[in-house]
C-alpha cells in the first residue's frame, strides 16, 4: 500500500480520500526541516501547501518518494529541478483556489477605487471624515492585465461584467483567446500606458521579476492603480513607495511581497498604500477545493498512473493510463534496446507512432523512449528524469505522428542520429497488450524483449546458427528464444537470442571468433 505523508495543515477530508482510495497517509505537521529528512524516507508522497520546504536536502533523505503534490498554484517551496533529477513527479493545484484569488484582485482594487481602509479607520476613530476621502468610479476605466491565464481570465470577465474595458499583456495569449475572453492583446508598454487599473497574474520567473520596475512605474498613465495578488517580486517595492510619494501612482495594494512574511517593508506606513498578508487563496472554499484536488491527484497517480497537473512530466489521466501502458511499455524497450546498442554515439531521437498509437497521448510514449534509453546513464532514471536527463546530454527529442495505415495495426518506432548515421528500431502489441520488436535497424526482425538477450550481426552463411549453438552450449548456456532476419539471402544477418544463465567475457569473446561475426553485444531488459 502506497504512504503519504502530509506535512502541512491541510483539511481533513484530504486524508480520508487518501484512505478511500486505498493509500496509506499520516498527518504530522510543523516539522522541522531536519525532523521532516528523519522520517521522509518512509514515504512514496509528500502533500504539502507552502510552509514546507522541499530542498535537494529533503529530497536527497527521500528514498522511496514519487510524488509531492502542492495543494495550490505556487510552486516555490519545491526545488523542482532537484525532483525531476531525482525522479519525483511534483504536482499543484492551479484551479482550486483561482476564483478565491481573482474575486481577492477585485476586492483590492475596489478598495483602492474608494480609499475604504482609510475611511474605515477615521470613521471609526470618530472623525467622520466624509468630505476628506474622494474616491473613483471603476466603470468605464481600463483594466491592464498582466498575464492573462487562468486566474487572469477570470478577473477578466468580473472587470467586463462592472463595465470596464479590459487590456491584456501574455506572450502566450492567441489572438483567438484574446476575442474570446473579450480582451483587446497589446504589448507592455501600450498597456502601460493606457490602463486606470493594472493587476498582475502571472508567475515569478527570470522574464516577470521586476516587470514593473522603477523604468516600467515611469511609463504608467498618471494615477495608476496598481494590484498584485499574484507572486512577490513582480514588482520593485522601493520603485513602487517612491511612485506612490511621488502621486504618479495613486494607489497600491498587496497581497505578496518580495520577502515574506514582510516584517519591515519600506512601503508600510505609505499614503494610498493596502496590503494583505497573502490572502488570495484564503477561504474556506479554496482550502477545501485545492486540499481535496491534490489528494485525488496524488491518490490517482500512486494507485493506477495517472498525471494531473504535473510540472515535471507530461500529463496523464487516471482512464488514459490503462490504454497507455502497453505502449509505454514497447517504448520502454525499444529505448533500452536502442541505447544499448547506441549508447553514447545517440546526439537525437525521433519517436514516430502510427495506426492505434497515433490516437494517443504521445508525451507519455516519449517519455517512456526516453526512460529506456537513458537506463544506460542511470540506474534510476524513470519518466520524470529522462527528459530531464536527455536535455542535460544535449539530445535533440522529437515527436512524428502519422496519419496513415502501415503493415501494422499500431507501431512506434525510435530513430536515433549517429556520427554513423541514423539508426532505427520499431515495434508493435501483440494482442493490444504484448510489446514485440518487429524492425531491428531495417531488418525485419520478430521478437519479445525481456530478461538476458544476446544481439548478433553476422554475414548469412550455412552453418553459423550450428556453430553459435555448439558454442554456447560448450559454455553451458540455455538458449530460450531465437529470432533471426537478414536484409537479402548471403547479406548481413541480425539474431537475437534470449538465454539463461551468466554469459561471460569469455563466451562473448569464443562467439567474436565465429567466421562472419560483426558485432556482439550482451543485452538486458527489466
Amino acid at each position: 500500500m502506497p504512504k503519504v505523508l502530509i506535512s502541512d495543515k491541510m483539511d481533513p477530508n484530504a486524508a480520508a480520500i487518501f484512505r478511500m482510495r486505498g493509500v496509506e497517509v499520516d498527518e504530522i505537521t510543523g516539522k522541522t526541516p531536519e525532523e521532516l529528512k528523519a522520517i521522509i524516507g518512509q514515504y512514496d508522497g509528500l502533500a504539502i501547501r507552502s510552509s514546507t520546504k522541499v530542498t535537494q536536502e529533503i529530497l536527497d533523505a527521500a528514498t522511496n518518494l514519487k510524488v509531492v503534490g502542492r495543494a495550490g498554484i505556487g510552486v516555490d517551496n519545491v526545488d523542482i529541478p532537484a525532483a525531476s533529477a531525482k525522479g519525483v513527479v511534483v504536482m499543484n493545484t492551479p484551479f482550486g483556489n483561482s476564483i478565491t484569488t481573482a474575486e481577492h484582485a477585485i476586492a483590492l482594487m475596489f478598495a483602492l477605487a474608494r480609499q475604504l481602509p482609510e475611511a474605515n479607520a477615521q470613521t471609526q476613530q470618530g472623525l467622520w471624515p466624509k468630505n476628506g476621502f474622494m474616491g473613483v468610479e471603476v466603470t468605464g476605466k481600463t483594466l491592464g492585465l498582466i498575464g492573462a491565464g487562468n486566474i487572469g481570465s477570470i478577473v477578466a470577465s468580473r472587470a467586463l461584467g462592472l463595465k470596464m474595458k479590459v487590456v491584456a499583456f501574455d506572450p502566450f495569449l492567441t489572438p483567438e483567446r484574446a476575442v474570446e475572453m473579450g480582451v483587446e492583446k497589446v504589448d507592455l508598454d501600450t498597456l502601460l500606458d493606457r490602463a486606470d487599473f493594472i493587476t498582475l497574474h502571472t508567475p515569478l520567473t527570470d522574464q516577470t521579476r521586476n516587470i514593473l520596475s522603477k523604468e516600467n512605474l515611469a511609463k504608467t498613465k498618471k494615477g495608476v492603480r496598481i494590484v498584485n495578488c499574484a507572486r512577490g517580486g513582480l514588482v520593485d517595492e522601493a520603485a513602487l513607495k517612491a511612485a506612490l510619494d511621488s502621486g504618479h501612482v495613486a494607489g497600491a495594494a498587496l497581497d505578496v511581497f518580495e520577502s515574506e512574511p514582510a516584517k519591515d517593508s519600506p512601503l508600510f506606513g505609505t499614503p494610498n498604500f493596502i496590503c494583505t498578508p497573502h490572502l488570495g487563496a484564503s477561504t474556506n472554499e479554496a482550502q477545501v477545493n485545492v486540499a481535496l484536488q491534490v489528494a485525488e491527484q496524488m491518490a490517482d497517480f500512486l494507485v493506477s498512473g495517472g498525471v494531473t497537473n504535473a510540472l515535471n512530466m507530461p500529463s496523464l489521466s487516471a482512464e488514459e493510463a490503462p490504454k497507455l501502458k502497453p505502449y509505454m511499455a514497447l517504448a520502454e524497450k525499444l529505448g533500452s534496446l536502442i541505447g544499448q546498442l547506441e549508447g553514447d554515439a545517440i546526439t537525437a531521437v525521433a519517436v514516430e507512432v502510427e495506426g492505434h498509437a497515433a490516437e494517443l497521448n504521445q508525451k507519455p510514449i516519449t517519455a517512456a523512449v526516453l526512460a529506456g534509453l537513458m537506463r544506460v546513464y542511470s540506474d534510476t532514471v524513470n519518466m520524470v528524469n529522462a527528459p530531464f536527463l536527455a536535455k542535460e546530454r544535449g539530445l535533440d527529442v522529437r515527436e512524428v505522428r502519422h496519419d496513415r495505415e502501415g503493415d501494422y495495426q499500431t507501431l512506434v518506432r525510435v530513430t536515433v542520429t549517429t556520427a554513423n548515421g541514423d539508426k532505427s528500431v520499431a515495434g508493435t502489441l501483440f494482442g493490444h497488450a504484448s510489446p514485440r520488436l518487429v524492425e531491428l535497424f531495417g531488418i525485419k526482425v520478430e521478437a519479445d524483449l525481456d530478461g538476458t538477450m544476446l544481439y548478433i550481426v553476422n554475414q548469412d552463411a550455412p552453418g553459423f546458427i550450428g556453430r553459435l549453438g555448439s558454442t554456447l552450449g560448450e559454455a553451458q548456456v540455455n538458449i530460450g528464444t531465437f529470432h533471426l532476419g537478414r536484409r537479402n539471402q548471403g547479406g548481413e544477418a541480425a539474431l537475437l537470442l534470449s538465454v539463461d544463465g551468466a554469459v561471460t567475457e569469455g563466451v562473448l569473446a569464443d562467439i567474436c571468433k565465429l567466421a562472419g561475426v560483426k558485432t556482439v553485444k550482451l543485452l538486458r531488459f527489466a
